[in-house]
């Protein structure tokens, strides 16, 4: 396999430009965009398990002093 030319060599596509303004953000972009891709699932995750802690997370009741009850409507005890 051929190694990947300089920056400052003829382009291998053929377009007669220098690599630099043809090709090489194009063959450098396969890693970046799936370091982008990882790095957006890894932010989806985080903030779907944040969501489903804030709903479904809390369900305790805070101790009351005796005789009180805690009202889920007011969020303190009564």
């Amino acid at each position: 396999m051929a190694d990947q030319p300089d920056r400052n060599d003829p382009c291998h596509c053929g377009s007669g430009k220098k690599y630099k303004n043809c090709c090489l953000d194009k063959n450098d972009s396969p890693l970046k965009s799936n370091l982008q891709i990882a790095g957006l699932a890894v932010a989806v995750i985080i903030g779907l398990l944040i969501l489903g802690m804030t709903l479904f997370g809390g369900e305790d009741t805070p101790d009351c002093p005796p005789g009180s009850n805690w009202s889920v409507t007011h969020q303190h005890c009564h």
